[in-house]
């Protein structure tokens, strides 16, 4: 059989871009993902990684992923990793564009490129017996908290949306993953939802021993899509030991009561 492919969304950072560096470590053909061509061209020299720039939230580019895929060859994996938050206001006072924004990546980029590609995912499964769609949601598509109302929203829809999709895809040999992470340690996302005030994003991870890092999120994909090919992870949770509720947050050294 040739070398498997996987596609990964959202490639240029954090959890993304070492999704892309784990698959090729593991041997995997890779086709990344993002819209920053300046980060692609940075991981692809140091991967071997094929990349695309594209915006998950426009048409165009993501019939041009589609053509791409077919002129690779095909792709066994599609990892929908491409999405964020902004803004970290109450209901009452959030910007709406920020909770447009947040829905138009994380789930209606979700929804635009898994369709897109599952017609060359149909087709990788009739040739070697299976595919996987990945998709990266987030702890908060299950428990809401405050000043967090259209992320926690937009992560509610999108596992939502994987819940149905695993429900329409059954009876074929494609898996249906979803990763839901808690704290993770990014050089952005934080960063990035608080609208570039870096003391803000640092006091998120201020005391917590150990919060998960990208590397960690990408172990996990990985392992779900290496699996033997009838065992499906429908959900891995996967949280730091600090962090054992959305809302139970440990600050300070772990140590073992007396």
């Amino acid at each position: 059989m040739s070398t498997r492919r996987a596609v990964v969304t959202g490639a240029s950072s954090g959890i993304g871009a070492a999704t892309v560096r784990l698959f090729r470590q593991h041997g995997w053909d890779v086709l990344a993902v993002a819209r920053r061509a300046d980060r692609l061209e940075a991981l692809a020299a140091e991967t071997g990684a094929d990349t695309l720039v594209v915006d998950v939230t426009d048409d165009a580019d993501v019939t041009a992923l589609a053509a791409r895929i077919d002129e690779l060859g095909g792709v066994d994996v599609l990892v929908n990793n491409a999405g964020g938050a902004f803004g970290s206001a109450s209901v009452e006072h959030g910007d709406v564009d920020d909770w447009r924004a947040m829905f138009e990546v994380n789930v209606l980029g979700t929804k635009r490129v898994t369709a897109a590609l599952l017609p060359a995912l149909r087709r990788r499964a009739a040739e070697v017996g299976g595919a996987d769609v990945v998709t990266v949601t987030s702890t908060a598509g299950f428990v809401a908290y405050e000043n967090g109302g259209g992320y926690v929203a937009a992560k509610h829809a999108e596992h939502a949306l994987v819940g149905v999709l695993r429900l329409e895809l059954n009876g074929e040999p494609i898996r249906v993953v979803e990763i839901a992470p808690g704290m993770v340690k990014t050089d952005e996302f934080a960063l990035v939802r608080f609208g570039g005030d870096s003391d803000a994003a640092a006091a998120v991870y201020d005391g917590v021993e150990a919060p998960l890092v990208a590397d960690d999120v990408a172990e996990a994909i990985v392992h779900a899509v290496e699996l033997p090919a009838h065992v499906n992870l429908d959900l891995v949770t996967v949280r730091p030991v600090a962090q054992s509720a959305q809302h139970k947050l440990a600050r300070g050294p772990l140590t073992p009561k007396a």
